[in-house]
């Protein structure tokens, strides 16, 4: 369902929808090529992502990142860290938290999977849209992003 305008704030409705939509199925489609190449799904590259850039953060800060609970983000770890692409070490500072890193397989594996992850955004958005449009998207998303977080819109609770 394509909405009228973005000025059009009886159709906002539409314009939320188109919105997830096109969110579920570009991250489904991500998933499965991720899955399929690289033996990983679309949140556990994520959080690898956030591992290689954050070394040494914490599960709260993955939380905080993904706007999801701590206990949602500390399973995804335990998946991880049960494959080996991350180990949690001994917080100095707070005994009751860990801090996370990647290993040398997590790396490998994120290196290759970005490949990957990359040629696909790139196929599905420019392919549908073109580099202008898709560049104008970004920006708009990425102010949209910036006032949800700078207000705290949508942080879970637990």
């Amino acid at each position: 369902m394509a909405y009228k305008s973005a000025h059009d704030a009886s159709d906002l409705q539409g314009f939320f929808a188109d919105l997830v939509r096109c969110e579920t199925r570009l991250y489904n489609a991500l998933n499965e090529r991720l899955r399929q190449q690289h033996g990983i799904v679309t949140s556990q590259f994520e959080f690898l992502r956030f591992l290689r850039e954050r070394p040494g953060c914490r599960v709260a800060d993955l939380a905080a990142e993904f706007a999801i609970g701590v206990g949602a983000t500390s399973k995804g770890i335990d998946r991880l860290e049960k494959q080996g692409w991350m180990v949690r070490r001994a917080n100095p500072e707070d005994r009751r938290s860990s801090l996370l890193e990647l290993t040398d397989d997590g790396s490998r594996l994120l290196a290759a999977a970005e490949k990957t992850f990359a040629a696909g955004l790139k196929e599905l958005l420019e392919g549908a849209l073109g580099s202008s449009a898709t560049a104008a998207a970004a920006r708009a998303l990425s102010q949209l992003r910036s006032a949800l977080e700078r207000d705290q819109v949508g942080t879970p609770a637990g």
